[in-house]
């Protein structure tokens, strides 16, 4: 998607809806700087907000999408081409989370180690030692609790009996014994457990 485009026709919708930036973000109960970073393509509506936005500005989602008003006669070609750029998106969007999974796992594994090596070999009181040794700890902690995050939005699981493809919940993701990406899990559509592989695709 271009979101300068996008961005581009709010504001021209906005204008033309004769509201200010400040009118727009009171009916939908946001701040009028959301509204300006929409407009100068730094992001992009809400979900929960986006059918709102559209009967304000009087456009459908897919003009919203396409940054334009679309033609009825391509308006099926134009939400399916924007279906297809959005998941191709996501899809690359998880592949980076799933890379930045491995970087922050192998930091916070050295954020533990090195302390740990550091108190089992510098000469110091045993009180140091401790503080030193917790010192490593606690950031480990914050950086599996993110890397266990990322494991829970990107992608899908697969269930390997019916080939279900599914977002499973935080407490199914950390109660699951796993190797790697793989978790013994229960299916939600065949009730079975089986060992689920990580997926980016639901295709």
């Amino acid at each position: 998607m271009d979101q300068i485009k996008i961005g581009k026709f709010i504001a021209e919708r906005r204008k033309s809806a004769k509201l200010t930036q400040a009118q727009l973000a009171e009916k939908l109960n946001i701040t009028d700087k959301a509204v300006s970073k929409w407009e100068r393509g730094i992001a992009m509506p809400d979900s929960s907000i986006m059918l709102r936005l559209c009967d304000i500005l009087e456009i459908s989602a897919n003009d919203l999408l396409c940054g334009e008003k679309i033609a009825k006669e391509n308006y099926s070609k134009e939400l399916e081409n924007k279906l297809i750029e959005m998941i191709r998106q996501k899809e690359e969007s998880d592949r980076s989370l799933l890379r930045l999974e491995w970087v922050i796992g192998i930091l916070s594994v050295i954020v533990l180690l090195l302390p740990i090596i550091i108190a089992a070999y510098v000469p110091m009181e045993d009180w140091k030692r401790i503080i030193i040794v917790f010192s490593g700890f606690v950031p480990c902690i914050v950086g599996f609790y993110f890397t266990m995050r990322i494991e829970h939005t990107a992608g899908y699981y697969e269930c390997k009996h019916c080939k279900h493809k599914y977002v499973p919940t935080f407490k199914a993701i950390n109660m699951a014994p796993h190797m790697g990406r793989t978790r013994y899990m229960k299916c939600p559509e065949c009730g079975k457990k089986t060992w689920q592989k990580k997926v980016i695709s639901k295709d």
